[in-house]
């Protein structure tokens, strides 16, 4: 992996990247030796200008932020653009943004469903579509495309259903974009956490805990209690995993959805 002391530049885009785990991947990809766009809505601007100023104290190089809904394709697209134009380069992006919907399979609605499959599924597909057309425009570049999926894409989860359903189907979608891009040299890989300590956690406890009548707390207790390793992640865990991935050390490694949740499910 190059260094920010090298001539070779090297620029990823990472989607939901103004907080939690998105916030620790372009931190570390950025130690990595990337320079670094972080895309996110408008309402995180904020958190997202925090990270851009941290990655720049700790690096010393140059990051931005992209005001992007990843749920629409011509910002994704805009954004894949933006990233180029801004450093020169384009070499991976993280299909990073998320959200999680936590309801009984009976009780959740139609707006639930549809939110979910296009802030989850529908942003990696544009994803995919934007960093492949990139990679093509720069003469056929190699690259590399990293999706987030999760353990519960793995082993699905009760309270969970729609959300589960969406992680199953970015695996799906990183074995065919694998199987499509391998001979242009772009590898496509994604990453399945597992309990991680993040705001989108505190939600889930709080959610699960009303469901399941436990006290606050209680319900991220017991979700550790399945952990081999005997503690929840951390978002650094994740960020350790796909600067692996995003790496020279990955160039023969395509269509893996690799789980680092510290024991919870056995591939």
């Amino acid at each position: 992996m190059t260094s920010n002391t090298t001539t070779e530049k090297k620029a990823v885009l990472v989607t939901g990247g103004a907080q939690g785990i998105g916030k620790s991947i372009a931190i570390q990809l950025a130690k990595d030796g990337y320079q670094v766009a972080i895309c996110d809505l408008s309402f995180q601007k904020e958190k997202a200008l925090e990270t851009v100023k941290e990655i720049e104290s700790i690096t010393n190089s140059k990051a931005i932020f992209i005001e992007c809904d990843v749920t629409q394709k011509n910002q994704v697209f805009e954004a894949v653009n933006k990233t180029y134009e801004e450093f020169g380069a384009f070499n991976t992006i993280v299909n990073n943004a998320g959200i999680v919907t936590v309801a009984p399979i009976l009780e959740t609605t139609e707006e639930q469903i549809n939110k979910t499959l296009q802030t989850n599924v529908n942003s990696v597909i544009f994803g995919i579509q934007a960093a492949s057309k990139k990679f093509e425009e720069l003469g056929n570049q190699p690259g590399k495309i990293i999706n987030a999926s999760s353990v519960a894409g793995i082993e699905a989860f009760e309270m969970f259903g729609i959300y589960s359903a969406t992680k199953f189907a970015i695996r799906g979608l990183t074995q065919a974009s694998a199987k499509e891009l391998g001979s242009k040299k772009i590898t496509v890989n994604s990453y399945c956490p597992g309990f991680v300590s993040t705001s989108m956690w505190d939600e889930i406890d709080d959610k699960m805990g009303k469901y399941l009548g436990l006290p606050k707390g209680e319900t991220m207790n017991k979700l550790i209690d399945r952990v081999a390793l005997g503690r929840g992640s951390v978002p650094q865990d994740v960020a350790n995993l796909v600067s692996f991935l995003a790496s020279d050390k990955a160039d023969y490694i395509t269509g893996q959805s690799m789980v680092v949740d510290g024991g919870i499910c056995f591939t």
